[in-house]
């Protein structure tokens, strides 16, 4: 193996690892970063679905574990939860360098050559299953199972992170939950907010004619961009506009709560889900603020509103800290209920912050740019290679 490296440092052979590229979010826009630093990169995945995930995958080289034939499983991973150990120690990527980007699952896919983990948290399904399962009740089956399999799963992926030559953290409570959980100290390297989201021309959204003005481009929204997760606390947003008759929120996301939070929302909330970039900029860009409600393990959202000028109420927890500035790009409310949103957004309603200069200025801070030539540096040292 050191002969193999030695005649490879001027150019290592550097390859992508992410858990599932199966939705739209963060994480996901993380890898197409990774990507732009390392368009050579082959991208090792468990599961793939084209047509669940960004566009720009499909012009990319993507490798998928066997349990990728499986349809369920490309629609909802976590129904293959009993299995991911087991697919993820048998993803061997044959690279000099493996950058891995991980909640859980891509820190374990073994290599022979040199490992660098990007975390995105710990795996919550381990080590924080309340914010995982949301309200699922004690009798649960996805409880039950967890309950399970958790004992061996933490020794497995405990294994698996000491298998890293070089661990960052996407936020400063991450690098707290990896020193916790794990006892590696991880330097912080902030992931960015993509330039799709905030650059191009904008495109109004259709299913919106009638609420949004008779054509649907009034804007003036509330804005939430998540998945639609229950430790999410979509429902409760959803509940504070119920108590602001005179607001409208829309909500953009996808996932297994949809169905209970369509039911629960009132005449002035819409979900929609699958939008385009160009729709995805006129949502930011014609909102009056983002409204952001779950415990983050990084707060991109403010950043992708910020890139338009648009500031954030959001919860004081988590990543939220590191990417919104009380008084500058947003306010905060202290707990994640009902009537704490709703008194937010009456004190937003009363204060709102003026300078959209102040606010762009504060996202352009997290730029792909810097991510980017963090990554390769990062990648140079493990090469022996200066950046």
């Amino acid at each position: 193996m050191t002969a193999r490296r030695s005649t490879s440092t001027a150019h290592p052979r550097i390859a992508i690892a992410h858990d599932y590229l199966t939705q739209r979010g963060g994480a996901e826009r993380v890898v197409l970063s990774l990507a732009k630093a390392f368009p050579e990169a082959e991208i090792y995945t468990l599961f793939y679905a084209p047509d669940q995930t960004y566009p720009e995958f499909r012009d990319m080289r993507i490798r998928t574990s066997g349990l990728n034939s499986i349809g369920p499983f490309r629609r909802d991973p976590r129904i293959a939860l009993p299995l991911l150990a087991a697919a993820s120690s048998r993803m061997r990527i044959d690279a000099d360098i493996v950058i891995a980007s991980s909640s859980g699952w891509a820190h374990a896919f073994p290599t022979d050559g040199r490992k660098i983990v990007y975390c995105h948290s710990p795996a919550r399904w381990l080590y924080l299953p309340e914010d995982y399962l949301g309200d699922a009740g004690r009798l649960d089956p996805k409880r039950l199972l967890l309950s399970v399999l958790t004992p061996a799963l933490k020794i497995w992926d405990r294994r698996a992170a000491m298998t890293a030559h070089r661990y960052l953290a996407n936020s400063s409570v991450v690098r707290e939950r990896i020193r916790r959980v794990y006892r590696i100290d991880a330097p912080t390297l902030f992931p960015p907010f993509s330039p799709a989201v905030a650059e191009g021309e904008q495109e109004p959204i259709p299913e919106l004619a009638g609420w949004a003005g008779a054509d649907g481009t009034a804007g003036g929204h509330f804005l939430v961009v998540s998945r639609l997760q229950p430790y999410k606390h979509v429902d409760r947003v959803i509940e504070a506009f119920r108590g602001l008759p005179d607001e409208r929120l829309l909500v953009i996301g996808k996932g297994p709560e949809k169905e209970r939070l369509v039911e629960l929302a009132g005449e002035n909330v819409r979900l929609v889900e699958g939008l385009s970039d160009a729709q995805m900029r006129w949502a930011y860009g014609n909102a009056r603020a983002l409204v952001a409600a779950s415990h983050e393990d990084f707060g991109l959202t403010p950043l992708e509103a910020g890139a338009h000028g648009v500031p954030t109420i959001a919860l004081r927890a988590g990543g939220y800290l590191d990417t919104v500035e009380e008084g500058v790009n947003g306010l905060f409310f202290e707990e994640p209920t009902a009537e704490a949103i709703r008194e937010a957004v009456h004190r937003f309603d009363e204060n709102p912050p003026e300078e959209r200069t102040r606010i762009i200025d504060r996202a352009a801070r997290f730029s792909e740019e810097h991510f980017v030539d963090a990554l390769r540096i990062e990648a140079g040292k493990m090469s022996g290679v200066s950046a």
